[in-house]
């Protein structure tokens, strides 16, 4: 496991859980918006966080903590993935995946071994939009639509999220995806912020006004829709 980064405590990461936060380097996508790019370009300029080192705080933290998100970059690049997440949860340990879900098998094998707790996907944007949101005009979406399916069958409980920049998403974006996710159980709407470490540049974040407009254009398909960030 290559982690990058550790957050030793949240509230906010893991629904319903006090939670630990590990971050995993390296991501297959390039979003010129990505918050954490340097988790996915400039690895070498991060720390490298042993593995053994996070299972060791887990043991000295049981009974405080509940919960573990596993967060990236992309942590299902990760190969040894399945079995360290095999260790957290022996250890009474509930876990969250955070995934952009272009690894549909491996999401798949992981929820039916039944040692991932809740799924968060992210949905960068709507299908025809989807190369350029990520940053690689060709991308085949197939992988995306599959996770898509995998979790509205309902096998584990999930949110869907996007990342929402001005120069990205319309309301009529948000709109497409809500049809495509249609009865998820949650869809969260995340307005973008700078945070010094872009892929890209010259990005905003949205109005008020406007998230609004695409909330109330997601609830027509979604049971709940939230808005985060503002």
């Amino acid at each position: 496991m290559q982690i990058h980064g550790f957050q030793k405590m949240t509230l906010l990461d893991f629904p319903g859980r006090v939670a630990c936060t590990v971050f995993t380097g390296g991501c297959n996508l390039r979003c010129p918006f990505c918050h954490n790019a340097l988790l996915v370009t400039q690895l070498s300029n991060t720390d490298v966080i042993p593995a053994e080192n996070v299972i060791s705080y887990l043991e000295k933290r049981r009974g405080i903590l509940d919960g573990v998100a596993i967060t990236g970059g992309e942590p299902l690049l990760q190969p040894d993935i399945a079995s360290y997440i095999r260790k957290i949860k022996n250890m009474g340990y509930a876990v969250k995946l955070d995934t952009n879900g272009a690894y549909s098998a491996k999401l798949r094998d992981l929820v039916s071994e039944g040692i991932v707790d809740y799924v968060a996907m992210d949905i960068k944007n709507c299908a025809e939009k989807y190369g350029e949101t990520v940053g690689i005009p060709s991308f085949n979406t197939s992988k995306i639509e599959e996770s898509i399916d995998f979790l509205l069958s309902g096998k584990v409980d999930f949110e869907f999220r996007t990342t929402v920049v001005k120069e990205f998403h319309t309301v009529e974006d948000i709109e497409k995806i809500g049809k495509r996710i249609k009865g998820a159980p949650r869809y969260f709407l995340q307005n973008f912020t700078d945070s010094g470490n872009l892929i890209g540049e010259n990005m905003h974040e949205c109005s008020r006004e406007t998230l609004s407009l695409m909330r109330e254009k997601a609830l027509k398909y979604v049971q709940t829709c939230e808005i985060r960030g503002i």
